[in-house]
């Protein structure tokens, strides 16, 4: 009776999954493999879209190019940023819940709404960020508007809202046990050995989860090439998502906007089992041997 009402509760979770994520999943690698527009029928085509994409299509490939650049890059600076700042409230200091609650801000806000805020501070001509560059006597920079920086200005974008992964480094952080850092103390060590020896060793599970979980969303950037940069400069931005969707719903090719997202979806896996497979070299968990 007991199993009967266990499976009765899970079910709507169960059905939920396969309906929301494996069916859609299923359904978008069938569709992959016809010429399917938008009012008419699927034509079945077998692999030209993907033939056309690693042979024909230099915008796919110029897409997939910043979108590791974006995801690689935006999981590293966030996630130093947030792990010297949650070191730094991690200290016996005055006002540490007030810093907690301004660092954590940002993160709660829209990305809708702070890619607005960002297109004024990123303004070459009147932004706020190239006033400060020049009342400290630097050049200004183009920053989204620049071939060369528009990445670079997305992953400073990214930094400051990192709130979150600040906040799973400060638990994690909170979590170390005490006597280990004593131990190092009676051992003589100073705050370098109690950092490397202690601090580094316990938090790897807590970087572990925060490259995959950063990678797989960072992998899905759509919001700040659709609103702030479409793509551009020169396909700069032109990340895996927001080519999926022009694809989809500005070329209506839903069929070659399936086999991106099929190829997306097999990079992201890649990398995530990647991490995976080689966190048992890295990661220290308090109760292996």
């Amino acid at each position: 009776m007991q199993t009967r009402w266990a499976i009765f509760l899970v079910l709507p979770a169960i059905l939920g999954f396969f309906l929301w994520q494996v069916g859609p999943m299923i359904a978008n690698f069938v569709i992959s493999f016809t010429d399917w527009e938008v009012g008419s029928s699927p034509q079945f085509i077998g692999f030209s879209n993907y033939k056309e994409l690693f042979f024909d299509d230099f915008i796919f490939k110029k897409s997939m190019g910043v979108t590791f650049y974006f995801a690689i890059g935006s999981v590293i600076a966030s996630g130093i940023s947030a792990f010297i700042v949650a070191l730094l409230l991690n200290q016996q200091i005055k006002f540490k819940s007030v810093f907690r609650a301004l660092y954590f801000l940002p993160s709660i806000i829209p990305l809708v709404a702070s890619s607005t805020v960002w297109m004024w501070l990123f303004n070459p001509n009147f932004g706020l960020l190239n006033y400060l560059l020049g009342l400290l006597g630097l050049p200004g920079s183009e920053w989204i508007y620049g071939e060369a920086t528009a990445i670079p200005s997305l992953i400073l974008m990214s930094v400051w809202s990192m709130g979150q992964t600040m906040i799973i480094f400060l638990a994690g952080l909170q979590g170390i046990p005490r006597q280990l850092y004593e131990a190092v103390e009676i051992d003589g060590g100073g705050w370098w050995a109690r950092f490397a020896h202690v601090t580094i060793p316990m938090m790897t599970p807590t970087l572990f989860f925060h490259i995959v979980m950063g990678l797989i969303g960072s992998f899905q950037a759509f919001v700040q090439p659709y609103l702030m940069t479409q793509g551009g400069p020169n396909y700069q931005t032109m990340f895996a998502v927001y080519y999926i969707y022009n694809n989809a719903f500005f070329y209506q090719r839903m069929g070659y906007a399936s086999a991106i997202a099929t190829i997306l979806f097999l990079i992201i896996l890649v990398f995530t089992l990647l991490v995976f497979g080689t966190s048992s070299r890295w990661v220290y968990y308090e109760a292996n041997k």
